[in-house]
């Protein structure tokens, strides 16, 4: 991108691959280990103000301060912001913002259930007959477990527009992996912020040409996202900076050995496979530019 040095900065969690989204289609046997390379490059990435002050602990009045990826049917919660695609009928993106205060409080999620989105056309929405007996878990964009602060919060989080299809195993393994290391990293950072979405990539296949396939559930036809991606803005408490940390899992079983890190990919790979912009975005919060790079 115009103005962004890419020169020698490199990831703070250390290994990651560099590879391409085709090559992200499976994580089965030995194949990470084949993979071309470790990810040696990443943006680099502003320096920003400390956040502003909030209006409540993890409310959606702040959550866009890094702006919009894209500006389709914006729906704004209690918790957070998504734009919904009435085609796939699930957001192209969920932006939420964690910190200490909005994983503590009074919210039970006995309380919640899966929920029509009435805001949404009935020609473009998903209904919980769509799941039943599909084989796919209701996976949450936006985690009801970040959102403890608020039980509304919880149970907005619970509307099937912030839910997409998603295999049992990595629903309830390696994704809510992921969801626990966006949490843990609030001890260390001011703010997460965590933009999450689904990502429909091309296969090859016998006739050696690119294919994007996807299965559909129920009488209103949801989407199966062949992939889910997580991008996170990392606020330092000392407001020198963001960190920025982007990855893409396979909508399969993934085996638990094998480490987070394996699933981190630039920035732009996300980018350009989804049709979103994250940088430029980050870019106006900027009066200089830093990059992080290995401690």
């Amino acid at each position: 991108m115009k103005g962004l040095c890419r020169t020698g900065a490199t990831l703070l969690v250390g290994a990651g691959i560099g590879a391409s989204v085709s090559s992200l289609l499976s994580v089965k046997g030995g194949e990470e280990d084949e993979r071309a390379g470790l990810l040696s490059r990443v943006p680099v990435v502003p320096t920003v103000r400390a956040s502003e002050a909030t209006v409540n602990a993890g409310g959606s009045a702040v959550v866009m301060k890094y702006g919009f990826p894209s500006l389709a049917n914006i729906k704004t919660r209690e918790s957070y912001v998504s734009s919904y695609d009435p085609r796939t009928r699930t957001a192209s993106w969920v932006i939420e913002r964690l910190n200490p205060a909005s994983l503590r409080g009074p919210s039970d999620r006995k309380y919640c259930d899966f929920k029509e989105d009435e805001s949404v056309h009935m020609f473009h929405r998903a209904t919980n007959a769509d799941y039943r007996g599909s084989g796919f878990d209701r996976g949450h964009l936006a985690a009801a477990a970040n959102h403890k602060w608020s039980q509304k919060a919880m149970e907005d989080t619970f509307y099937l527009s912030n839910v997409a299809p998603q295999d049992p195993h990595l629903n309830q393994k390696t994704w809510n992996n992921l969801e626990k290391l966006c949490r843990s990293l609030t001890k260390r950072y001011l703010n997460v912020y965590v933009c999450t979405g689904p990502l429909y990539l091309p296969r090859q296949e016998a006739d050696g040409k690119l294919y994007v396939r996807y299965q559909v559930l129920g009488r209103n036809h949801v989407a199966v996202p062949t992939h889910f991606f997580k991008v996170l803005i990392l606020e330092q408490a000392d407001g020198r900076g963001v960190e920025l940390r982007s990855y893409v899992l396979p909508n399969e079983p993934i085996d638990e050995k094998v480490p987070l890190e394996r699933f981190l990919v630039p920035i732009e790979t996300i980018e350009r496979a989804s049709g979103l912009l994250f940088v430029p975005n980050i870019m106006k919060r900027t009066t200089s530019l830093q990059a992080i790079t290995d401690r």
